[in-house]
């Protein structure tokens, strides 16, 4: 018989078992026999010290959007004690000494510095286009393994930055073009350009052709279109790509093109100036691109 069996003392016969969960002993509380002993307690490992319900002591997971991946703690702002009191002088200026020493000890080196002010604006860009914590952590990770493999030394953080954004964009397929990500920066489009092509073959990314349905939904959007036109925009796309109109061709001149010929059938008309801005493409694009789709397609406009 096992001692999680055990209902009665074997030496006495009585049933006065009682538990020592901080010694891990069970024991009778008439002989004092100890019946089991070093017991694990499988109980939650907290403990609650106030009226609250949060019992949990464990901090954040580790996050890759961290110089530091959270790992360290911060000295507070406040120049306060636990009683909300203000402190003197000569401890707050204890305080801003502390304060900055773990700041440098934080960043002791050329990388940390570099990676912090990467994961900044890494952090801006994001948040400007609208980009998921998703993508976030993937442009982190890739940054990160930039730095690992030497990749950023004599490049601008910037640039490196925004390549690791666009690089994240295109492998999670959150329909965002490289003309929007050199909009939300103050680099040029060809040094994006560089840099991403750089980043994609030295990390050794492979990322699938990008479908030109990625960018129907966000442009139905914009233009407040309804659903009914982003039904038959998808359509058209899947006869396109099923007769390979769509290969060596941009993706976003495709999608904006399929669009305004959606829009005429469903009679929910946007011009090609309106579909070009949202898109980024010129509208002499969306022009050749939509006579070739009715063209290959069958499809038949009325003016």
């Amino acid at each position: 018989m096992e001692v999680d069996d055990l209902v009665k003392c074997p030496e006495c016969s009585s049933r006065q078992i009682i538990a020592d969960p901080t010694r891990g002993e069970r024991s009778c509380k008439d002989c004092g026999l100890v019946l089991a002993d070093r017991e694990i307690d499988v109980g939650p490992d907290w403990r609650s010290f106030d009226e609250s319900d949060d019992k949990s002591h464990v901090g954040l997971p580790t996050s890759v959007l961290y110089q530091d991946k959270g790992l360290t703690t911060d000295i507070g702002w406040q120049n306060t004690d636990y009683l909300g009191k203000a402190i003197t002088g000569k401890k707050r200026a204890q305080y801003h000494r502390m304060r900055k020493w773990q700041r440098r000890a934080k960043i002791s080196g050329t990388k940390e510095r570099n990676l912090t002010a990467a994961l900044l604006e890494i952090d801006r860009v994001c948040g400007l286009l609208g980009l998921p914590k998703t993508v976030k952590e993937e442009a982190s990770m890739y940054y990160r393994r930039a730095i690992m493999e030497d990749l950023i030394r004599g490049r601008s953080i910037e640039a490196m930055s925004a390549a690791s954004v666009y690089l994240a964009n295109q492998k999670m397929g959150t329909a965002r073009s490289i003309d929007d990500v050199v909009s939300k920066t103050k680099i040029k489009r060809k040094t994006l350009t560089r840099a991403y092509k750089t980043l994609k073959a030295s990390l050794r990314v492979r990322i699938a052709p990008v479908n030109p349905g990625v960018y129907v939904g966000r442009y139905v959007n914009l233009l407040g279109l309804s659903s009914e036109v982003e039904r038959t925009c998808m359509e058209i796309l899947a006869r396109a790509t099923a007769r390979e109109l769509t290969h060596g061709k941009t993706p976003t001149g495709i999608a904006a093109s399929a669009l305004y010929v959606s829009c005429r059938i469903c009679n929910q008309t946007r011009t090609q100036r309106e579909i070009a801005e949202i898109s980024g493409v010129t509208e002499v694009t969306i022009r050749n691109r939509y006579k070739e789709l009715c063209r290959s397609l069958d499809i038949v406009l009325e003016d």
